[in-house]
């Protein structure tokens, strides 16, 4: 991808404009980013989705001023007919399971992998819709079929209306409205409150990006970071042959405190370890996603990654799924136009060395990768 190349899909600007003019600072409403609308799936493929165990689904139904949450699986039977309004169904993850919404996810490729959650794609019947509320992430809400008005404002207030399952803002003032038809796209930073409802039966793509809060990012990466340490390699142990009788024996010792402090700075001040934890945090796939296991067969063709494999990279590891691996030299150049074309030509396969391509064919037989015919 060109990133300074203008779009059709970010309104006639480039990647790079749209990146430092709105990402993460202001909204950005574009008509027709994808003409037409998308189809991803029809109704029925969508509901027959959420009646699976590995799919995550959520039916939000509004009725009388009040608000019902159920999660799925959803089997069709507990969808409310078509012809009752206000009730929306959202499937998350579509592009684990739809290889057209993981072909939509690349189209925003100009956001780095490390960021992205999902495509989620809403049905929503008329005047459907999750009432006024607050992202913690970035947000790309496409409109795939049918009519969705949009209210936005600034989030002046996080009160949200007591006794119900979902967040909804006590208090919304839109500050912006707009009637998104199929095709239309709405971009919305973090903190920006925002209310979709139906006009009429509709079905809404939000590709989201998510922003990890930086204790619980720091908590999950030390805790890597344990888990990779070598049990026979704990370092100097204890001692503290100056210790005095105590009378106070329940009494941490401030000796103990320090040497565990000095623990933890020493572990803190190896970035490389803490650089490998963290790529491998953030490709780990998806809670509930599964990989099918196949003959290595075809490492000698093509790779492609599979829909569902997350791969990442830095200076001195490559990222597949939540493991890293030492690359340099040509086999990381490869492993890096792998993980940012998400496939690999046969003759860039045979250009990697044995020992690469012996990965290679461990991950094919995971199902991380699949073998992939060309003549290039």
């Amino acid at each position: 991808m060109d990133i300074s190349v203008a779009m059709t899909l970010l309104g006639g600007i480039s990647p790079k404009t749209f990146m430092r003019r709105h990402w993460q600072k202001r909204p950005l409403l574009v008509r027709q980013a994808v003409p037409g609308g998308i189809d991803l799936v029809s109704r029925a493929e969508l509901f027959a989705l959420a009646a699976h165990d590995e799919v995550e689904s959520r039916l939000v139904v509004h009725r009388e001023g009040a608000w019902s949450l159920r999660q799925g699986p959803m089997p069709r039977a507990a969808l409310p007919p078509l012809k009752q309004p206000r009730w929306t169904l959202l499937v998350q993850g579509l592009d684990l399971h739809v290889p057209a919404a993981r072909g939509l996810l690349d189209r925003f490729r100009f956001v780095p992998d490390a960021r992205l959650d999902d495509a989620m794609l809403s049905f929503a019947t008329d005047g459907g819709g999750v009432g006024p509320h607050v992202d913690s992430y970035d947000v790309f809400l496409l409109q795939a079929r049918g009519k969705r008005r949009w209210r936005i404002a600034r989030a002046r207030s996080r009160e949200f209306i007591p006794d119900q399952p979902l967040k909804i803002l006590a208090s919304f003032e839109p500050e912006q409205e707009w009637l998104l038809e199929a095709g239309d796209m709405l971009y919305l930073p973090p903190g920006w409150a925002h209310d979709g409802v139906a006009e009429g039966e509709c079905m809404t793509c939000s590709i989201g990006f998510r922003a990890a809060g930086r204790d619980e990012l720091a908590r999950e990466v030390m805790q890597r970071s344990l888990d990779a340490a070598d049990a026979d390699e704990c370092g100097p142990l204890y001692r503290d042959p100056d210790q005095t009788a105590t009378a106070t024996p329940a009494r941490v010792p401030e000796g103990l405190q320090a040497f565990a402090a000095d623990g933890l700075a020493r572990l803190l001040a190896d970035r490389d370890a803490l650089a490998c934890a963290l790529g491998e945090v953030l490709s780990e796939p998806k809670r509930g996603v599964w990989f099918d296991a196949r003959s290595a067969h075809g490492s000698e063709r093509g790779a492609r990654l599979d829909q569902r494999t997350r791969a990442l990279y830095d200076d001195r590891h490559f990222y597949i799924n939540g493991e890293s691996f030492r690359a340099a030299g040509r086999d990381a150049r490869l492993m890096h136009r792998l993980a940012d074309a998400r496939v690999l030509t046969a003759k860039e396969v045979a250009a990697l060395s044995p020992a690469a391509r012996a990965l290679l064919g461990v991950w094919i037989e995971a199902g991380w990768v699949q073998g992939h015919g060309d003549e290039q």
